[in-house]
């Protein structure tokens, strides 16, 4: 019996630590970190849109910068990791501290594709010193963590006329301890519906599966949000409902069935 108590407690202490993502390193290091920075996208209205991200740079309050090199550097299209699907942009260690800022540099190859029809970007503030992201978070001794950065396509992208299109990123940073999830599914999928998880000011979306209506929203702070879903297909009826999110945890709502 006392066996089995103490194998529960164990795997009990193994999913605490597995759900914030925060682990002990299996080299001890009194003056480092291991750090996996990840890429995600909110939805947006476009056939693709291509990135060149070329370098990352973190600044340590009280260091210098660290500058680190993607695993992959180059393009990615940010549409190919919408609804909670992401991809491995960084994995490196870095000294404890606490991270003040996060520096994207972006490359020349920046596009969006509309109705099937290419065309290039500018980013003139970004490739030339960087586009700078304010992230308060303390750097503990041998632990990993994990930062996304979630790139926001449809609220970064302005159309300036004559075919021209402006790359203005809006982005937002968030870690595992930090990160509050909805998950569900709406249907029908032939609603083609978007979900909104509004807190006040602060709007995050998601564009559910076209297979199985399935979404996720993630990267939302604690508290009381309301789910809106708006279906494109205006013979559909919207709807609304309260959710509370809380951090670590995934808040699944289940099954959304819109009606006529």
């Amino acid at each position: 019996m006392m066996m089995r108590k103490s194998l529960s407690i164990f795997a009990v202490l193994l999913a605490i630590s597995s759900l914030f993502a925060c682990k002990k390193s299996s080299t001890p290091d009194n003056n480092t970190a291991q750090m996996s920075m990840r890429l995600t996208d909110d939805p947006a209205n476009y056939d693709a849109v291509y990135v060149d991200i070329q370098k990352i740079g973190f600044t340590m309050e009280g260091q210098s910068e660290i500058m680190l090199t993607p695993n992959r550097p180059g393009v990615y299209n940010l549409l190919s990791f919408r609804n909670g699907l992401d991809t491995l942009l960084v994995n490196a260690a870095i000294p404890v501290g606490t991270i003040g800022q996060i520096r994207l540099v972006l490359g020349n190859n920046n596009s969006v594709v509309v109705s099937g029809v290419s065309y290039p970007l500018s980013t003139p503030s970004a490739q030339e010193s960087g586009l700078k992201l304010n992230f308060q978070t303390a750097i503990a001794a041998n632990v990993a963590y994990t930062i996304w950065m979630d790139f926001d396509a449809g609220k970064s992208i302005i159309q300036t006329g004559g075919g021209n299109y402006k790359l203005k990123p809006v982005i937002r940073a968030y870690s595992a301890l930090t990160n509050g999830e909805i998950s569900g599914s709406v249907l029908p999928t032939l609603a083609f519906a978007t979900v909104y998880a509004i807190n006040g000011t602060d709007t995050a979306a998601a564009i559910p599966s076209s297979t199985d209506g399935h979404f996720v929203i993630n990267g939302l702070a604690s508290g009381s949000y309301q789910l809106v879903v708006s279906p494109a297909v205006t013979t559909y009826l919207s709807y609304s409902t309260s959710v509370n999110v809380a951090y670590g945890v995934i808040t699944n709502v289940g099954t959304i069935t819109l009606h006529p």
